[in-house]
């Protein structure tokens, strides 16, 4: 008897679900959360939201009449379930599409996406509105249910657009053909450049990714352009994890890294160069890992690249080196390394000026870069540039090198031709009226030195 009880009530839950299940479809569809302008279509949703609750109230009552031992647990409907979260729906809003989904995976979605998730027709717009009677039949089915339901929440998705990255990883790091690691390292570059939080799931939420990342390369030993695709991707990849702060130290961290990065420096393509530098640059914010990587064989390749590469590589590879040397003892590293000559032959060639001047700007409190810059004649090439800078940065970084230089060695040798700079052409006179706040400074300290040690008289007023 007992048994019979249990399945007739089992059959009219059956029953009560098969209700909801229409119910539910008639608002979703017929319903939406769209603005009704008739009065006829408002009163017929309503009457279905009712009919929706009468049924939940009915259904809960079926169910506590079930033995312990036969009562399961509450299925949730699917329309209370946002097909992106998987969860139940805290805040439900409707896009152009009439689907429903969580207002934060879809924010997310829609600043990346302009299909819809579901259907995947392209939307008219990116717009959405709140779903009030889906949130109204939420509220009332966990309410009946006694399902706690989530409090709204401002924090960031970063789940979403990361189902395939472990797959994607896993195709790279495996023994799999050549081309197959190459389409998914492709396919890895293009969405940790293209999604924040892939960067932030790959580093965080995938136990040693870093190292299966480049254990492909890392394999070929000194032979790492052997591929050079599946490098160029792989190395382009790791920039674009580096991009966030909270994977910078991770990632320099890693006993493959800089190595790693030091050999796409000197082999590969020329891409593969300039993101290995960019790279390197954008893990050198940091200021333990400025340490790491001066004190790696990175400088050098470096150095290497800012003397050969093209305009692009030589920009990332300046910036790194100046990022370094914001440390005292990379300073030294970096001259030793051979800064001096590679840079400036690069800015008598007229290319990366600017660049290359802020970086000896920088580095120009070294007396040993001073004494290199000297025995270069590069004195002559900062008068050419001070006579025409090409913007007041450019000026401004010139001028404080010749002032360090005159400051390091006060000999009249060394004033004389300052000196016969500012007769013949009146640089350091100009730059005292004309350049930047700091440039007119130094200008006249150097008027004041000439004056003093050449002339015996004193500049007259700027």
């Amino acid at each position: 008897m007992a048994d019979s009880t249990a399945d007739a009530t089992e059959t009219n839950a059956d029953t009560l679900r098969r209700e909801l299940q229409k119910v539910l479809t008639e608002i979703l569809y017929d319903g939406g959360g769209e603005d009704r302008g008739e009065t006829e279509d408002c009163f017929g949703v309503v009457k279905a939201i009712d009919e929706a609750i009468r049924i939940l109230t009915c259904l809960r009552k079926v169910e506590s009449k079930k033995p312990e031992s036969v009562i399961s647990p509450v299925e949730v409907p699917k329309e209370f379930i946002c097909t992106l979260s998987n969860t139940i729906m805290i805040e439900p809003v409707i896009i152009a599409s009439g689907q429903t989904y969580e207002k934060r995976y879809i924010t997310e979605w829609l600043k990346h996406e302009r299909t819809c998730p579901k259907t995947k027709e392209v939307l008219s717009h990116c717009l959405w509105i709140p779903n009030h009677l889906i949130n109204e039949l939420i509220t009332q089915w966990c309410r009946v249910n006694k399902v706690d339901r989530q409090k709204p929440s401002d924090e960031i998705v970063t789940e979403m657009f990361t189902g395939d990255i472990e797959a994607l990883l896993q195709r790279i790091s495996s023994s799999s053909s050549v081309a197959d690691q190459i389409e998914a390292a492709k396919e890895l570059r293009r969405q940790t450049k293209r999604f924040p939080n892939v960067r932030v799931f790959f580093v965080a939420g995938i136990h040693d990714s870093i190292t299966r990342l480049l254990s492909p390369l890392s394999a070929l030993g000194e032979a790492v352009d052997s591929n050079p695709e599946l490098q160029e991707n792989i190395v382009t990849a790791l920039f674009n994890l580096s991009i966030l702060e909270n994977n910078k130290t991770v990632i320099a961290e890693n006993r493959l890294v800089i190595p790693l990065l030091t050999k796409s420096l000197k082999q590969g393509t020329a891409e593969t160069r300039r993101n290995a530098a960019a790279t390197l640059s954008s893990l050198s914010a940091i200021d333990s890992n400025k340490i790491i990587i001066g004190n790696s064989e990175a400088v050098k390749a470096l150095i290497d690249l800012i003397e050969e590469g093209d305009m692009l590589a030589t920009k990332e590879a300046t910036s790194t080196v100046f990022n370094l040397c914001i440390v005292l003892e990379n300073k030294e590293k970096a001259v030793s390394a051979g800064l001096i000559p590679a840079a400036t032959k690069k800015i008598k060639a007229g290319s990366n000026v600017d660049e290359l001047l802020s970086l000896l700007a920088l580095i120009s409190t070294h007396n040993r870069a001073i004494e290199e810059m000297d025995k270069l004649g590069f004195i002559y090439d900062l008068f050419k540039i001070l006579r025409k800078p090409s913007c007041l940065l450019t000026g401004e970084n010139a001028v404080v090198i010749v002032f360090n230089m005159c400051d390091r060695n006060r000999d009249k040798s060394r004033l004389k031709v300052v000196g016969e700079e500012e007769n013949q052409h009146g640089t350091f006179t100009k730059l005292a009226k004309q350049g930047s706040v700091r440039a007119v400074r130094k200008a006249q300290g150097i008027l004041q030195w000439t004056k003093r040690f050449v002339t015996g008289k004193e500049p007259q007023r700027a």
